[in-house]
């Protein structure tokens, strides 16, 4: 995508929708625009176990309670006294290459991860019609789909992560990002809204999975919140 493109669709993102949290970004009608208070550590949705056996309790603690944290304080540290403090994290991307190193990875470390607590969860759930003619349009199949984002994820040298994401061309595209960049950056090759994430980072998976990253990718699709994911979708239409 042309960054002036991407960029003036995260503009109008950013005006014409409600600001959730940390920025993450759902559109809405013009009665429910809130105005953003800032960036605020989110509360995880689920128990640290409630993801077991895919995901244990004490990889969970971690890399909420420590991990995501961690990412969230730099952030702060690393915006305090700047106008980046009342501005949202999409709008931040948009133009992270105007802003330093720490910004860059701390700002998606925080924003990334909220994201990926919120894409799962303990009850089962089932891909809403919408998505699923969208991603049989856009790969040729679920499975075709999922086989994608499984090789994105297995095959990310490194830490990193995998997506899921809407173009501005209104086409699904699967891509992987290396540390804590993601979709919304204007530095990253495949530019667009990332509906799902999957981190890929060791801390992610280690303690369960020691290096079976492909085990780890291929449990993941049992706990996807798919209502989640939709409802992602939909608002970025």
């Amino acid at each position: 995508m042309e960054r002036r493109n991407f960029i003036n669709l995260v503009g109008k993102m950013a005006v014409a929708a409600p600001i959730i949290g940390s920025g993450l970004v759902a559109c809405g009608s013009e009665s429910k625009k809130e105005t953003f208070s800032g960036h605020q550590f989110p509360d995880l949705p689920y128990a640290y176990d409630a993801l077991e056996p895919n995901i244990d309790a004490q990889t969970m603690e971690l890399h909420y309670d420590k991990h995501h944290r961690g990412y969230f304080t730099k952030f702060m540290k690393a915006i305090e006294g700047t106008k980046l403090e009342q501005t949202p994290m999409p709008a931040i991307f948009a133009k992270i290459d105007q802003h330093g190193e720490a910004v860059r990875n701390n700002g998606g470390g925080f924003y990334n991860h909220q994201l990926f607590w919120e894409n799962m969860s303990p009850n089962k759930t089932t891909m809403d019609n919408q998505l699923k003619a969208a991603i049989e349009a856009d790969f040729g199949s679920v499975e075709a789909f999922k086989e994608q984002f499984e090789g994105a994820a297995k095959t990310q040298f490194g830490s990193g992560w995998a997506w899921l994401s809407l173009g501005a061309n209104g086409k699904l595209f699967v891509s992987s990002t290396a540390n804590q960049d993601n979709p919304l950056m204007n530095v990253v090759e495949k530019q667009g809204t990332p509906l799902l994430a999957l981190d890929v980072w060791e801390h992610a998976y280690y303690l369960n999975y020691q290096n079976r990253r492909g085990d780890y990718v291929g449990n993941f699709w049992n706990i996807i919140n798919w209502d989640e994911v939709g409802r992602r979708y939909q608002n970025s239409l």
